[in-house]
């Protein structure tokens, strides 16, 4: 009977124990930049951007040299639309880590956001030479869009196509591919890129539409009715779906009268 109350004094303490433990792991994290960086990064995941700015902006008051929070700010930055502050942090992730591909890759999307095409092109070529980047697809995707809007497209080809070589799966490449080739009016190889970026991505609405768009103008009109009518349900952009609708009235008339109507 006397073991009770020592049993129940230890687990007492050791309660105690726990919670002093566990105030000092918080006051442990409270200044640690890298907790913080996570908890600015899980917020950013999660779309609540003024959570990730506040936590991301701990990081940096805690260490201003901690490169990833600063590059992780920029990508915050530009989703809530402040761009001449995303291009801030990004070049001061850079200002620290030059070697910090990601940021260079990322800053190059916002100078062609604002519009500053030599900067971007600059920023994408720079960090498409970096070997050591993994993700290397990203920045010859990046140039190759920005060389399309900019008309240059058999530079803008080439570049969709090296996506290929640091990425044989890289849907977007192909897709963009496409897209330059229908611009540049040769059909039957717009067809086949469209189709390798829907053999990787099969249930993507884009690149099935972009496909039907071309077999239609190319005249295989079957194929491109059977690809309208599978995706019609999964496209919620309206826009879409009224040209859907419009091309599928095209086709049917067409298509040859139905003997006794």
């Amino acid at each position: 009977m006397r073991m009770k109350p020592i049993l129940a004094l230890a687990a007492c303490l050791g309660l105690a124990f726990c919670a002093s433990s566990q105030q000092k792991l918080a006051k442990s994290r409270e200044k640690d930049p890298r907790h913080q960086y996570n908890l600015g990064l899980f917020y950013l995941n999660g779309n609540d951007l003024d959570s990730a700015v506040k936590y991301l902006n701990k990081s940096l008051a805690l260490n201003p040299r901690y490169f990833p929070a600063w590059n992780a700010l920029g990508l915050a930055k530009s989703m809530q639309g402040r761009l001449q502050e995303s291009a801030e942090a990004y070049k001061k992730c850079l200002e620290i880590n030059p070697r910090y591909t990601e940021a260079r890759n990322n800053l190059g999307t916002i100078y062609q956001e604002l519009s500053f095409l030599d900067k971007a092109e600059a920023e994408f070529r720079t960090a498409i030479e970096d070997a050591s980047y993994p993700s290397r697809e990203l920045p010859c995707y990046n140039l190759a869009r920005l060389y399309f809007t900019m008309d240059r497209l058999d530079e803008a080809l080439e570049y969709a196509r090296r996506c290929s070589a640091f990425k044989a799966r890289f849907a977007m490449g192909r897709n963009l591919e496409g897209l330059i080739l229908e611009k540049k009016g040769d059909l039957s190889g717009a067809v086949d890129a469209y189709g390798e970026a829907v053999k990787i991505v099969p249930a993507e609405p884009t690149f099935n539409f972009n496909l039907a768009v071309a077999l239609f103008k190319s005249g295989a009109y079957g194929r491109a009715k059977e690809i309208f009518e599978r995706i019609g349900p999964q496209v919620k952009d309206e826009a879409t779906r009224i040209k859907i609708r419009e091309y599928l009235d095209l086709i049917r008339k067409q298509e040859p009268p139905v003997p006794g109507r």
